[in-house]
């Protein structure tokens, strides 16, 4: 049996899993939701404004009409951006069937409820079967075929083995890890600390700076994703320090070039604007803090970058901050992550 997958998300992403399992022989439809951007694609089998200089086989089917994207298929992708899995969930829900697999590759948590994607799907699918694939994995990269290992949750085992075998191949290694809510936390609060490394850079500041940025980024995303009920060690892997050092240090990051641009002095809004893309770590950066509020978790580069995101606060002031907090011992918190026990 050939399987069947609707890729949910005509954005770089989707188009780059789409051209990685329509190449392994699947069948498969690719839901855009602009009709004149689908239009397009059909006649050029390019995505012009996400993907560039990629070309979409023939037998990916590009469509607009979501109801047919996600009937009768074996597996539905969702590859939109965070804040737009709730509506397109609701818009679709009565066409998704309890044994299809909903595999979700957004990387995000809701302003609002402060959910994880999985609550979300399982809040308007129930009965739902649920993976995550996450990990450093640029779609430019991807879809070139340059070769990109990443990592597949669930809390059903039986699926994440079936959702690393529709992904594997010989360019794309899958891994599989039980831990939904260490892979899930991992790869959206990653997005966050690669902002601040892109306001960093913005900024002129050094390989020391973004290293210590980075290093200390992962202990705040592992004491908030052991507060949740994540595996410390998850975040010693592929969704969390994985994801995380190329978020921060490529140029394919939407998250670093918008910190970038707001280090050299650019608005939130024209930061993003210049992007084109969704950044999803400024939606998360007001999740995370609002989840460190909740958990009463310390994480002084959420709060800083949260700051000058949403509080209009000064980006040097900010590091001047986090230099002078009060002493303590680097161990402290390395112990605590081994010994998973935040």
């Amino acid at each position: 049996m050939v399987e069947k997958i609707g890729v949910i998300g005509g954005g770089s992403w989707g188009t780059a899993l789409a051209i990685l399992l329509s190449k392994k022989g699947y069948e498969v439809e690719l839901w855009v939701r602009n009709s004149k951007q689908c239009n397009d694609m059909n006649i050029s089998r390019e995505n012009v404004k996400y993907l560039s200089g990629v070309v979409i086989p023939n037998n990916v089917r590009i469509i607009d009409d979501l109801e047919k994207a996600v009937t009768d298929k074996d597996i539905i992708v969702l590859s939109i951006p965070s804040h737009g899995v709730r509506e397109t969930l609701l818009n679709s829900k009565n066409y998704i069937k309890p044994d299809q697999i909903i595999v979700n590759v957004a990387k995000g948590i809701e302003n609002n409820s402060l959910m994880r994607i999985s609550e979300v799907v399982k809040e308007i699918i129930p009965k739902s079967k649920y993976a995550i694939l996450s990990g450093p994995s640029h779609a430019e990269e991807v879809a070139r075929d340059m070769p990109t290992t990443v990592v597949t949750a669930s809390e059903d085992k039986k699926i994440a083995n079936y959702t690393q075998d529709i992904f594997m191949s010989p360019k794309f290694r899958v891994y599989t890890n039980p831990d939904v809510i260490g892979v899930e936390l991992g790869g959206s609060l990653k997005n966050v600390i690669a902002l601040g490394a892109g306001i960093s850079d913005g900024l002129g500041y050094g390989d020391n700076t973004k290293a210590a940025l980075m290093t200390r980024g992962i202990i705040e995303m592992s004491r908030l994703g052991s507060k949740m009920g994540a595996n410390n060690e998850t975040f010693a892997g592929l969704s969390g320090i994985g994801d995380l050092i190329v978020t921060c240090t490529s140029m394919h990051s939407r998250n670093r070039r918008a910190g970038i641009l707001i280090g050299e002095g650019n608005s939130l809004e024209e930061a993003t604007k210049s992007v084109g893309m969704v950044v999803e770590g400024v939606k998360t950066a007001k999740s995370a803090y609002n989840l460190a509020i909740k958990y009463d978790v310390t994480m002084p580069i959420t709060k800083e970058i949260y700051g000058v995101l949403y509080e209009g606060k000064d980006v040097k002031n900010s590091v001047v901050n986090l230099m002078l907090r009060d002493k303590k011992h680097e161990m402290e918190d390395v112990v605590k992550i081994l010994n998973n026990s935040w």
